[in-house]
Order: C-alpha cells, then sequence, then structure tokens
C-alpha cells in the first residue's frame, strides 16, 4: 500500500487493517489500468482518487442503516466499493446502465473477493428486485426531485434515502416532493480536501427509526 493511502487514512481517523487497506490499493488499481481503455473517471491522478473516490465514498458511512444498502448510478463502484469493503457483514447491490462500467465491477468483485456485493446492469426505473433496501445511496446521480422519483420503488417502508451533494443544495431541497421528509443534511468534512461536500438524508412519509 502506498505511504498517502494510509495516511490519509488515518489523518480522517479511519484506522482500518492492512488487509482492508490493501483490498483499496488494488480497487484503485484496477480503476487506474481500466481508466486507460474506459474512461470510467475523470480523476485521474492517484492522490486525487484516494482523497476524492475513497475518502469522500467512506464519509458517508456513518449514515448507513440497515443491511441492504443500493448504490444508483454507482458508475466506477463509487461509494458502493469503499463502503462494501469496510461493512462486510452488509449488502450491497451496485447498480449501473453503464455495461463498461459493470463490466468493471463485476472484475473488481472478482479480484477483491468480495461476497457481499453484487453488479446489476440495469436503469434504475426497470429494476424491480424481491426485497427492498433499507438504505438508498445516490453520488452525483440527480437533483434530489428526481432521485426519489426514479428510486422509490426501491426502498422498504423505513428505508432512507442518502444523496451525496456538494454545496448546500437549497433549491434542491424546496422542491422534493411532499410525501418525504427530511431527516437532516450533513457537512461531509475529509481532511486534506479543500471542496464543499454534504450528504442529506431523507425518508418517505412519517419519521421512523431503522435498526444498524
Amino acid at each position: 500500500m502506498t505511504n498517502f493511502l494510509h495516511e490519509s487514512l488515518n489523518a480522517n481517523s479511519w484506522n482500518f487493517s492492512s488487509e482492508i487497506e490493501n483490498k483499496f490499493e488494488s480497487y484503485l488499481d484496477l480503476l487506474q489500468k481500466w481508466n486507460r481503455v474506459y474512461n470510467l473517471t475523470a480523476i485521474r491522478n492517484y492522490d486525487d482518487m484516494v482523497q476524492l473516490h475513497i475518502l469522500d465514498s467512506l464519509s458517508i458511512n456513518p449514515y448507513l442503516r440497515g443491511k441492504r444498502i443500493i448504490d444508483i448510478g454507482t458508475g466506477a463502484g463509487l461509494p458502493g466499493i469503499p463502503l462494501a469493503i469496510i461493512n462486510p457483514e452488509k449488502e450491497f447491490v451496485l447498480l449501473d446502465s453503464n455495461s463498461k462500467k459493470t463490466r468493471f465491477l463485476i472484475q473488481v468483485v472478482h479480484e477483491l473477493k468480495l461476497q457481499n456485493v453484487q453488479i446489476i446492469h440495469s436503469r434504475c426505473e426497470d429494476y424491480h428486485p424481491e426485497k427492498c433496501f433499507d438504505t438508498i445511496v445516490t453520488r452525483a446521480f440527480a437533483s434530489l426531485k428526481e432521485m426519489l422519483v426514479i428510486t422509490k420503488h426501491l426502498i422498504c417502508t423505513q428505508g432512507q434515502f442518502l444523496a451525496m451533494k456538494g454545496v448546500y443544495p437549497e433549491p434542491e431541497l424546496k422542491d422534493i416532493p411532499d410525501d418525504f421528509i427530511v431527516l437532516g443534511v450533513h457537512a461531509l468534512r475529509i481532511k486534506g480536501l479543500d471542496a464543499d461536500r454534504c450528504v442529506v438524508c431523507l425518508v418517505r412519509g412519517q419519521v421512523l427509526t431503522v435498526d444498524k
């Protein structure tokens, strides 16, 4: 593993085993390799990938609820892959309509031996699993209103939506449907990264408690 990855994790109070850090490293190596051909992400510098991909993804971990989590529009596996690496007890579904990206993710799951990750190549509207999800996560996916409308068929009764955003999305918050409730908008602070980041936590209907 690189010193930069290790030091960046520690600076943000993430103290993982060498096995987990090695999986982060392997994921980034695969991402750089595939990115040369498939253009999976515009971020190509390794240090930037550590901060903008790994650390940014991990920053929402405290807000996850329940066992079944779906990452909608996961792209290159963000935030789903980093979160799945540190939460082996949870089940993650990573969904994307881009076949190149899902092929990459299938390879990641295989090489990192991630037993708790399922890759789905589909549009969100066309995906109808047998089981609902406790948490729906999106990162740079769509407006809050659009995200809620096209993903609500996937959420459990007591489930929550987590939308990762940049600056505080005040106009989007004013436009959410009446049957959704904002539980909070939390700043995501990453040491070493000078960027505005936040996560919007929402539920549908009355506020209910979800066990971790």
